[in-house]
């Protein structure tokens, strides 16, 4: 809705959009498809050594052309948090408006958009333990304001004439049809559970586990960790020589719920020059029993593949 709503409405052939290729599909490809249309130049900020987005780095691309930064809060393949505070700051002293991913940020940590000062921030509702099928977009008004409706029906109008229309003010003008009711109530309820639990507790107990599970995953060999020093829950690795696919079927039949594959992030998997990884990762419900089950798999699937006493 931001990209085609304000990109395409705001973004010239003089302007700039940054991203990175941390970035989701979701977030990446519709400023791409901005950058197409308007023949906006896209702009990626160059990733450190441990494929983080620093400030130092963020400053070599951002200049008075720069129109839009559309950045992720937390990386869904490293786990990295990005220092999105002073990003948002130093893109707005270029006049430039900030469109946040914060998918895999909201479940995990929480988010104060005043403070940060985001022009628009997104998140996803199955990822708080949700319903699937409905989202959360912050935006702020006077910018919702003036940005025209993508999707048109019932009670998006004001005043429907024979040849034009008005529209109601924000966000009613987005939200035409019958609203998803169930999702939005299940959802609320959701995040309401989230807050009783302590998004700050939560954020603690992955990190935790994520820090006993990386030890043990480093006494063994052949095991390759992409992310060791994120700041989340979340380990993206391989096992050397090992295509994830393969392994993912291991994993699975020991009931251990992964992800192999690109992620939805085939940019970061192309810098990391790997054809795919596996991830696991953890949330409030997770346990070091299960870190250890995790682990011994992980040490069974790397025999089973390298041929260890067979």
């Amino acid at each position: 809705m931001v990209a085609t709503s304000y990109g395409l409405n705001n973004v010239t052939s003089e302007d700039e959009i940054i991203v990175s290729e941390l970035e989701h599909h979701s977030q990446v490809l519709p400023w791409q498809n901005v950058a197409n249309i308007t023949k906006a130049k896209l702009v990626y900020v160059p990733l450190d050594k441990e494929g983080r987005i620093t400030i130092e780095n963020f400053k070599s691309v951002l200049s008075e052309k720069t129109k839009v930064v559309a950045i992720n809060y937390v990386s869904n393949v490293m786990g990295y948090v990005t220092p999105l505070k002073e990003i948002i700051e130093l893109a707005h002293q270029q006049g430039a408006v900030v469109s946040v991913d914060a998918a895999q940020a909201a479940p995990h940590m929480a988010i104060d958009v005043k403070d940060l000062d985001a022009d628009f921030l997104a998140f996803s509702g199955h990822k708080m333990l949700g319903p699937t099928g409905i989202g959360v977009l912050y935006g702020k008004f006077d910018l919702l304001q003036k940005m025209p409706p993508i999707e048109f029906g019932g009670d998006m109008n004001d005043n429907v004439n024979k040849f034009d229309a008005s529209w109601k003010d924000a966000p009613y003008k987005f939200e035409t049809g019958t609203p998803p009711i169930a999702e939005a109530i299940g959802l609320g309820e959701a995040i309401k559970y989230l807050q009783n639990v302590g998004l700050e507790n939560i954020k603690q107990h992955e990190r935790d586990l994520k820090k006993y599970t990386v030890a043990k995953l480093k006494e063994m060999d052949d095991i390759i960790i992409y992310n060791e020093a994120n700041d989340s829950g979340i380990i993206s690795f391989n096992i050397e020589g090992v295509h994830p696919h393969d392994a993912i079927t291991y994993f699975d039949g020991d009931n251990i719920c992964m992800r192999a594959g690109h992620h939805c992030a085939q940019l970061i998997i192309k810098w990391l020059n790997v054809v795919a990884t596996l991830r696991v990762s953890f949330y409030l419900y997770n346990t070091y029993e299960e870190c250890d089950a995790f682990v011994e798999s992980c040490r069974q699937a790397r025999d089973f593949f390298k041929g260890v006493g067979f």
